[in-house]
């Protein structure tokens, strides 16, 4: 029934508190009820017992009353779903002892007035959603409150400085908020405070003098927040504390002495801290201590003997320090002892027995510098289920007494220098999750008993001399979702058993000698995210479906059968016959065509176009088209563009001298540089045909000095007629300016003219790569080791630029610099972001001058230009810098096109053909096959099959990585 017309709507708003205050013959607590259930929100119905015309709420859900007043003593609500404010009807309830709403989404900001209700002690509103800060006149209400909880909400600002006007508080939970300012040293004016949490809030400064007033305080926990200083020396007096939590801030300076005192202390949380100095001897006068946490600070020296005394201690945390010496044997004491980690230290010596004799469930030792045998007495413990002692100096073999830790869950000898084989008896281990041997010195083959580890999640057997096949049994390891046996001396087919591992996640077979195809089930495997097989020698076509047709080319690198569309090489049973042109084209009399193909009798095979050179050439006739179509467009303009540059050109000296913020009817210059520099030659240098340093699709370069005496490049840029508008202009080359790499050239400004614009480059001294490789005039030849850095360089620069969302469009080897150093830099980026929408083919002979390095898509309406363009480029430029040939080289009867020209030579095993002959034979094989070979994989006709250059990079420092290693690791 809607509302009367006449009577306002604040009216029956304010209906329920009117009725309050006009009907007290009414029960106070059902009204006072009926009004806060108006400001809640039930979705799930919970209260639907909650009637108004009840005389009593008495029967009500999360009601208790007094059995003789009937008024309501307690009103407890706790995880119901209930979402709206907290309303003032509670303030009937004149009766309430305990307010508990927790583990609710009840929002809105506190009720000042709440704390004023005379016998209410226990208040919790925890795990909520609350706002806001805590009204100033909050705490100073406050009547007989014992216990409040705000924690888990989303209270902020400061702690009022009057919380302690609430005297009565016993417990005070303020955790998991947003807390922030100073630590309010009236808390510890709060003489009955047993608890305090302020845990997980953003309190700063110093923890004041004065803890050691609260004698009744059994619980301090001020984690997580951005306390500095020293701890209170007056901490210790505090004598019945029992736990104390201060892990997770920044505090500093040793242990106070006081500390000592807490005799009853169960408790001491001291993690991720800057403590420092040694440990203190008195530390075993905590007699009660159960679980002592001080990882993740600076203590150094070594680890007191008088620990043993702590009988009581079930954890101990002592990683993450500077700790030295080895482990005291009174810790043999510490009988009830549960989960010790030491790791991340410095600590030496043996593992003693007594160790596993303790009743550990977890042992952690990681990156220590324990050595010597690791021995395990025939009563070890069977309690433990974490042993994680990677990264020591542990040698000698496994011992077979592992099997009899039947607890055992996770197993950890990574990166020690442990030999010998793998114990069958690990097979034993029904309850082990994780297997981790990785980096050692193991051999012999992958035990078949290991199929009895049924409940075996993750095998790791990477990094050692392990030889042999996988044994087909591991198929019973059903729960296995990471198999890594990288890096060692595998052979043989991967077993087709291998796909009923339904869970299989991760798999990592590289670096092994692996042969056959890959079972075609193996694509059936629901869950798979990574497989990488790459550095064996793998034949055939890779299994379809799942995750297999968008498995990544670093993952199935350097395995020369594999074929497919992801390697780029066609299986037999779909071979294309190659396209013949100028069959009769045989004579090497012309001295082009004389050095296409470094074998006579290979030179003097048919000439076989593929179908990348007849792309090739029909782009070039459409570019030149597009060439002709923009000089007619162009041919107009191009008189006052000229007269209006030489005019810039020609300003005094004095202009450049100018601020930024200069009229743009005179022009405007821009450094990025705090400073604005003058240059010494001024802009007359630019037309000084001495100070040119080359020309290209986009413009002249000219060098010049700025007055500090620096160099630097200017681009005076040649698309002045379609060049965007001044405002898009200067957003794209601001763009442009925020990009900093090693392996960029750095762009320090720019100059702007409605007809002139000047891009000003940082100057690279050492020359191009296209000078380097194919100038006659240039003496230095590149090493193999150069020619590598200037490929891994290029790499990282463009992985760089498409991670920020620029495409260079224009890469060739001529915008490959080298630094004094040898440092590769990739110079004319982002460029054409600077031009507005143009026809692909006009853009295409703007930047793409050397026809070899365009990607074919160019030439396609249909396709979409990304970052696989540049990616082309790349390969072109590597099998360009490895074979120090051009990407195209035109004869009198023929075109040789350089990727068909290394992928022939490929097909007939004349790898080293391939090289330049610079080199002198002075390459290192293992490497250079590899990157030809990405080279072609890159330079793929169809962009998909070509990996994106974070892939790149990835592989070739994959390529690169046994360089360093044995050819013993590596066999």
């Amino acid at each position: 029934m809607s509302p009367p017309s006449h009577l306002p709507f604040s009216f029956f708003f304010l209906l329920p508190l009117l009725v309050l205050s006009a009907t007290p013959t009414l029960n106070d607590d059902v009204l006072g009820l009926i009004v806060f259930k108006a400001d809640l929100k039930d979705s799930d119905s919970k209260l639907s017992s909650w009637n108004e015309d009840d005389e009593t709420p008495c029967n009500w859900l999360g009601v208790k009353c007094d059995p003789i007043s009937n008024r309501v003593l307690e009103l407890t609500l706790n995880g119901l779903s209930l979402s709206g404010k907290l309303g003032r009807g509670l303030l009937q309830l004149q009766n309430l002892q305990t307010l508990s709403l927790s583990r609710n989404n009840l929002s809105g900001s506190l009720m000042a007035e709440l704390l004023r209700l005379e016998r209410l002690q226990s208040v919790d509103l925890s795990h909520n959603s609350f706002t806001g800060s805590i009204p100033d006149g909050f705490f100073s209400q406050c009547r007989s409150v014992r216990f409040l909880s705000l924690a888990n909400n989303w209270f902020s600002g400061e702690i009022p400085s009057n919380v302690g006007s609430c005297s009565t508080l016993e417990a005070l939970n303020l955790s998991s908020n947003f807390f922030s300012g100073f630590f309010p040293a009236e808390i510890w004016s709060l003489k009955d405070l047993r608890s305090f949490d302020l845990s997980g809030n953003g309190v700063a400064g110093e923890i004041p003098v004065g803890i050691g007033r609260l004698v009744n305080l059994r619980s301090v926990s001020l984690r997580g927040n951005k306390l500095s200083g020293s701890l209170p020396e007056d901490i210790g007096d505090s004598v019945l504390l029992n736990s104390v939590d201060l892990s997770g801030n920044m505090l500093i300076g040793s242990l106070p002495n006081s500390l000592q005192k807490l005799s009853m202390c169960v408790h001491v949380g001291l993690s991720s801290n800057s403590f420092s100095g040694e440990l203190p001897d008195w530390i075993g006068e905590m007699s009660s201590l159960q679980s002592l946490d001080l990882s993740q600070n600076h203590f150094m020296g070594q680890i007191p003997g008088s620990i043993g005394h702590l009988q009581a201690l079930e954890e101990l945390n002592l990683s993450k320090n500077n700790l030295t010496g080895g482990l005291p044997e009174s810790m043999a004491n510490c009988t009830k002892l549960q989960e010790m980690d030491l790791s991340h230290n410095f600590l030496t010596g043996n593992l003693q027995q007594w160790v596993f004799q303790l009743r550990l469930r977890k042992l952690m030792a990681a990156e220590n510098r324990f050595s010597g045998f690791i021995q395990i007495p025939g009563t070890s413990s069977s309690t433990l289920s974490v042993l994680d002692l990677s990264m020591n100096t542990f040698s000698g073999n496994i011992p077979e007494e592992m099997s009899s830790i039947q607890s055992l869950q996770l197993l950890n000898l990574s990166s020690n220098r442990i030999s010998g084989s793998i114990p069958p008896a690990l097979g034993e281990l029904k309850n082990i999750e994780v297997i981790d041997l990785s980096g050692n010195q193991l051999r012999g083959s992958i035990p078949p008993e290991i199929e009895g580890a049924v409940g075996l999640k993750e095998l790791i057997l990477s990094k050692n001399s392990i030889s042999g096949v996988i044994p087909g049994k591991i198929s019973n390891c059903v729960s296995l979702t990471l198999l890594d046996l990288s890096r060692n001396n595998l052979i043989g087919s991967i077993p087709p058993s291998l796909a009923n591992l339904t869970d299989l996640q991760k798999v990592d077979l590289s670096l092994n000698k692996f042969t056959g195809s890959l079972p075609k089930q193996l694509g059936d495997l629901p869950h798979l995210l990574s497989f990488n097989i790459s550095h064996n020698n793998f034949s055939g076509d890779l299994p379809a479906g799942n995750f297999f047709n968008t498995i990544s080319f670093s993952s199935i690198f350097y395995n020369p059968g594999l074929c497919g569309a992801v390697v780029n090489r066609s299986c037999p049973a779909f071979l294309p016959k190659p396209i013949v042109l100028n069959p009769n084209s045989s004579s090497p009399s012309s001295p082009s065509s004389s050095n296409a193909l470094p074998a006579d009798n290979y030179h003097h095979k048919k000439i076989i176009f593929s179908i990348s050179a007849l792309v090739a050439i029909a782009a070039a006739a459409i570019i030149i088209l597009g060439v002709i179509t923009i000089s007619i467009v162009n041919l107009g303009v191009k008189t006052s563009a000229s007269h209006s540059a030489t005019a810039a050109l020609a300003v005094s000296d004095d202009y450049f001298r100018q601020s930024p913020t200069t009229d743009s009817s005179s022009g405007k210059l821009v450094m990025f540089s705090r400073d604005d520099p003058e240059f010494c030659a001024g802009a007359h240098a630019l037309l000084n045909k001495d100070c040119e340093l080359g020309r290209g699709g986009f413009g002249t370069v000219y060098k010049t000095v700025l007055q500090d005496g620096r160099p630097v490049a200017i681009k005076k840029l040649t698309v002045s007629s379609v060049v965007k508008s001044r405002q898009d202009f200067e957003l794209e080359v601001k763009k442009l300016g925020k990009l900093q790499h090693p392996n960029l050239v750095t762009l320090e400004g720019y100059y702007w003219t409605s007809s002139l614009q000047l891009m000003i480059y940082e100057y690279v001294s050492g020359g191009s790569l296209y000078s380097l490789l194919h100038e006659s005039s240039t003496s230095r030849t590149l090493s193999w080791q150069e020619r590598f850095d200037a490929i891994l360089g290029m790499a990282k620069s463009l992985a760089y630029l498409h991670q920020h969302g620029v495409i260079h469009y224009n890469v060739k080897s001529s915008n490959v610099l080298l630094d004094e150093s040898g440092e590769p830099k990739v110079g004319d980026y982002g460029l054409a972001n600077l031009l507005p929408m143009l026809d692909r083919y006009v853009l295409s002979s703007k930047i793409q001058s050397s026809l070899g390095y365009m990607a074919p898509e160019f030439a396609c309406r249909t396709m979409m230009i990304s970052e696989k363009c540049d990616v082309y480029g790349f390969g072109v430029v590597v099998l360009e810098i490895v074979t120090g040939r051009k990407p195209v080289e035109y004869g009198e009867d023929d075109v040789i096109v350089l990727c068909d020209m290394v992928r022939g030579l490929l097909d007939v095993d004349r790898v080293e053909d391939c090289m330049d002959v610079k080199l002198c034979g002075k390459f290192p094989m293992e490497e250079a096959v590899p990157v030809i070979k990405l080279g072609l994989i890159c330079a793929s006709q169809v962009p998909s099959s070509r990996p994106d250059m974070t892939e790149v990079v990835n592989i070739l420092e994959l390529i690169r990585y046994p360089q360093g290693t044995s050819e013993e690791e590596l066999s």
